[in-house]
C-alpha cells in the first residue's frame, strides 16, 4: 500500500507541545491541527544534504534533510528516535549502522504554514536533530525527486539559501532562529 494511503495517528499538542492526544495524520493537515514532527539533518562530509522533497504537501521544496511525525503504533507513541530510524530506511535507504555520530538533539520550535498548492496545513511544534553519515544515502524515489549536496556555509547563509532554493516553511524557520549553526563546528 502507499505510503501517503496509510492511516497514521499523530501526537496532537498545543503550541507549548502540550500533549492533547491524538489526531489522524491527513485530518490534521487539512484542518491545521497542531500536532509534533521532527526534522533531521543529515551531513556528509561536512556538507548538509538536501531533500527535494516529493511529497502531497510542500512537494517540490528542500527539506534539511527529512521530515517526518512520530505515530502511535498499537495505541503507543513511537520515540522520536524510533520514527527517526524508521523514516531514515523509508526515505534514504540507510540504517543506524550507516550513522558516524548519534543522533544530537538541537531543539524544537513552533510553527504554521500553508502550502500554496495544496489544501494542506502544516501546524507543528518540530523537534529538530542532527547526525552525521558514513557514507552517502541512496534517494527513495518515492519520497523524493532527488536529492544536493550543500556546503554548511551556504546553508547557513540565509539570503543566499532562501533566494536560491525553494525551502520548506520550517526549514526558512530553522534558518532565521540560527538552530543548525552552533552545532555545524567541524574541526
Amino acid at each position: 500500500m502507499d505510503y501517503y494511503k496509510k492511516q497514521f495517528f499523530l501526537p496532537q499538542v498545543n503550541p507549548e507541545d502540550k500533549f492533547l492526544g491524538q489526531v489522524e495524520r491527513w485530518s490534521a493537515h487539512k484542518k491545521g491541527i497542531c500536532h509534533r514532527g521532527f526534522t533531521t539533518v543529515l551531513v556528509y562530509q561536512h556538507q548538509v544534504i538536501l531533500q527535494h522533497r516529493k511529497h502531497p504537501a510542500f512537494d517540490n521544496s528542500y527539506d534539511l534533510s527529512f521530515s517526518s511525525h512520530p505515530v502511535f503504533i498499537n495505541g503507543k507513541l513511537q520515540s522520536m528516535e524510533e520514527s527517526i530510524i524508521k523514516t531514515l530506511k523509508r526515505e534514504w535507504n540507510l540504517t543506524k549502522k550507516d550513522l558516524k555520530t548519534d543522533l544530537k538533539y538541537l531543539g524544537k520550535f513552533y510553527y504554521k504554514a500553508k502550502d500554496p498548492k495544496s489544501i494542506y496545513i502544516e501546524h507543528e511544534v518540530d523537534y529538530l536533530y542532527l547526525v552525521e553519515l558514513k557514507k552517502l544515502p541512496l534517494v527513495n524515489k518515492n519520497f523524493a525527486y532527488d536529492f544536493k549536496l550543500m556546503e554548511v556555509t551556504k546553508i547557513l547563509n540565509t539570503k543566499y539559501s532562501i533566494l536560491n532554493t525553494n525551502f520548506c516553511p520550517w526549514v526558512i524557520k530553522i534558518l532565521e532562529k540560527n538552530l543548525i549553526q552552533p552545532h555545524l563546528n567541524f574541526g
